[in-house]
């Protein structure tokens, strides 16, 4: 799998990794005999079926979604971006990573991909689709994709991050002494922070603001992402958007 040379850089075999999707531009050197492909996320197409809106929805999620390439064959290849830090996840059965387009580096080709939307409930936001187009209307001013990558299966992935990472650990084992968890079963997050939501963890956009307030002097601090369950969130130590 994936294998830290440095707190920038990454290394994989290929073929042991059974082929490697990276974004374009990730691929530093490879030796050995590696081919490269462009790779399409299930889901990412804006063809998408129905009326104006769901293909205004399409051309949305096509837009969030950064090209990515499928590397085959025998051989090592190194893999950074931008200078930024990464970090290896080790997937698990049964686990869910969910993380923005613009902070996956790569992972190995087996993983299960595809694009889920992040609905805002706040302010009015509701589910389905007239959701997520209230959500990506926050999003629009908070950095937060109205969709996201979810990756599952066994494997690995690599995280980028600005100014390195955090991992916040949610609803963790009771504590035996009191029965109350020993980490937060929620923590709430910057959106423009956010990187990835490992494990059994739900990521809801909310904002408590009406939309004179966010047109008027809203700020980004009062659009916060909620994530609940149990697993771990990665936050990167910046506000800046890859």
């Amino acid at each position: 799998m994936f294998e830290k040379v440095n707190g920038k850089v990454v290394k994989v075999d290929v073929g042991m990794a059974g082929g490697v999707v990276a974004r374009n531009g990730a691929m530093l050197f490879y030796t050995g005999d590696i081919s490269f492909a462009p790779h399409q996320i299930p889901g990412a197409a804006p063809g998408m079926g129905g009326g104006g809106i769901m293909r205004m929805a399409g051309r949305m999620m096509a837009g969030e979604h950064e090209r990515t390439m499928l590397a085959s064959g025998n051989g090592e290849v190194h893999y950074g971006f931008a200078g930024l830090e990464v970090h290896v996840v080790q997937m698990q059965p049964g686990a869910v990573l969910r993380v923005e387009a613009s902070r996956l580096l790569a992972n190995t080709a087996a993983l299960q991909s595809s694009i889920v939307s992040v609905m805002s409930s706040g302010g009015g936001g509701g589910g389905g689709l007239m959701g997520a187009l209230r959500g990506a209307a926050s999003g629009a001013l908070t950095g937060q994709g109205m969709f996201t990558t979810q990756l599952s299966g066994q494997g690995a992935a690599v995280l980028l991050a600005h100014g390195g990472f955090l991992e916040l650990p949610v609803g963790g084992p009771l504590d035996p002494s009191g029965g109350h968890p020993q980490t937060p079963g929620q923590i709430v997050v910057d959106p423009q922070a956010f990187v990835a939501a490992y494990g059994n963890v739900q990521t809801e956009l909310k904002t408590a603001l009406s939309w004179r307030d966010a047109v008027g002097r809203g700020s980004g601090e009062a659009m916060q992402l909620h994530c609940a369950g149990q697993g771990v969130v990665y936050v990167q130590a910046s506000e800046e958007k890859l």
